[in-house]
């Protein structure tokens, strides 16, 4: 039985990349069908091991979130 303890289910061995990094893209907040694939069905923003992305454009990324929402752009809620 210890042999299950703390067991996970295993981790993609494909290594990830940030895509803004990789072509060179801009993070921009009226883009609301880009910031809306790094959101969850509940409007909650995706942890970086989810969304594969570097700190730096994690960043820029709630941020952009941010300012959507301020400006209506995206909904604060995942109800639509």
């Amino acid at each position: 039985m210890s042999e299950f303890r703390g067991s996970r289910r295993p981790r993609s061995l494909r290594p990830r990349f940030c895509a803004y990094c990789a072509e060179g893209k801009l993070i921009d907040y009226k883009d609301a069908d880009a910031l809306r694939r790094n959101l969850t069905g509940l409007g909650k923003i995706k942890p970086r091991r989810q969304t594969g992305l570097c700190a730096k454009h994690q960043r820029e990324l709630a941020t952009a979130v941010k300012r959507a929402r301020h400006l209506a752009l995206l909904s604060f809620t995942g109800v639509e």
